[in-house]
């Protein structure tokens, strides 16, 4: 795989590392990708709906006229989906929307999105992204210097707070670290900007 050039916080280009092909050199599973990112979307629905039913609905209980003669069709209750007041035809009701899919393919789909960030040039690495303190104006200026610009995910190796709580003022940007990293977030931002420490240990974890 070609080299990649590393940026320091000043937007100068310091060194040039090699990516593992393994994880960011793959030809991108499109089919993969929708897979796993329809379920993470469909994990976090909370799936709290609910609606009565006719059943469910107070009143109704004594028939609203007659059976016969009054040229009308027949009725038994009020409470009848087609009755104003009335109950749901196949409410929804509260449920879970998760499922399963395997280690093995939430891998390949991690390897796809960043290696699609490879191909679009949308990815950008940084020797570090150590701030001296939480301030918004320090991650905007790093990410001008790098040259990024619109919905941006930054990827430290850890837990970062002060960049974190630094950037979750600017809009569109957003702060994470390798532990909780997904593909939706990773799809999600039009650009990656990963520090060397964060390289690594993806490699380490993926390839």
């Amino acid at each position: 795989m070609p080299k990649f050039r590393v940026y320091n916080l000043s937007g100068e280009g310091v060194e040039e590392i090699e990516l593992n092909e393994a994880v960011f050199g793959i030809e991108p599973n499109i089919p993969v990708m929708h897979e796993v990112v329809r379920n993470y979307l469909a994990n976090n629905r909370q799936g709290t709906q609910s609606a009565k039913t006719r059943a469910e609905v107070r009143g109704g209980g004594k028939k609203p006229f007659k059976q016969k003669g009054t040229g009308r069709a027949r009725q038994g209750t009020i409470r009848a989906p087609h009755f104003v007041g009335g109950g749901v035809a196949f409410a929804p009701k509260p449920r879970s929307y998760s499922f399963k899919i395997s280690k093995k393919v939430r891998r390949l789909a991690m390897r796809s999105a960043l290696s699609a960030k490879v191909n679009d040039a949308e990815l950008k690495i940084v020797t570090d992204f150590d701030l001296n303190e939480i301030k918004t104006k320090n991650v905007i200026s790093i990410l001008k210097a790098i040259d990024v610009q619109g919905k941006t995910l930054i990827v430290t190796a850890g837990m970062n707070d002060k960049v974190v709580k630094s950037a979750r003022n600017i809009p569109g940007v957003a702060a994470s670290f390798v532990e909780v990293l997904n593909v939706y977030d990773v799809l999600n931002h039009e650009h990656l900007v990963l520090t060397l420490d964060a390289v690594k240990k993806i490699e380490e974890v993926y390839a």
